[in-house]
């Protein structure tokens, strides 16, 4: 029976690369944090996590997950080679952040009343899952969009 060799130096080359792979992901989804709390009335962090407002955690959940799909495929799509793509990575999904954010005002614009009001709201609104499914669905073509 054969195991074969072992490449230490491709382990770690392959260990590093995830570890900032990573790094650029979680910057671009805090990024899409930010941009999302500029675009709802007030502090979203505290709406979400002290006042529990449910659509403000709806709203966060669907976009994340959104910027999740983006990130991904930047990823996967990039430059084999490890500093282009990582910089593939982060400017495709800083992209897929203000494109989101063009697409949330946008939404805002031909959903009737106001996102900004929908969010503050004390209970939870289907006008709120079905801006949620919109910007799930905005993300992925996003996504399917990188080249």
């Amino acid at each position: 029976m054969t195991f074969g060799s072992l490449d230490g130096s491709t382990l770690v080359d392959g260990v590093v690369a995830t570890l900032l792979y990573f790094v650029v992901g979680v910057g671009v989804l805090g990024l899409g944090f930010l941009a999302l709390d500029l675009l709802t009335p007030g502090n979203l962090r505290s709406q979400v996590y002290t006042q529990r407002k449910p659509n403000a955690a709806i709203l966060l959940g669907a976009n994340h997950l959104a910027l999740a799909v983006i990130v991904t495929t930047a990823i996967m799509t990039s430059s084999d080679s490890l500093l282009q793509g990582l910089v593939d990575s982060a400017v495709y999904g800083v992209l897929g952040v203000v494109l989101q954010a063009v697409a949330l005002r946008v939404l805002d614009a031909f959903v009737p009343g106001h996102l900004r009001a929908l969010v503050d709201e004390e209970r939870m609104s289907g006008a709120a899952w079905a801006v949620a499914a919109s910007l799930l669905a905005i993300g992925v073509v996003n996504a399917a969009a990188l080249s």
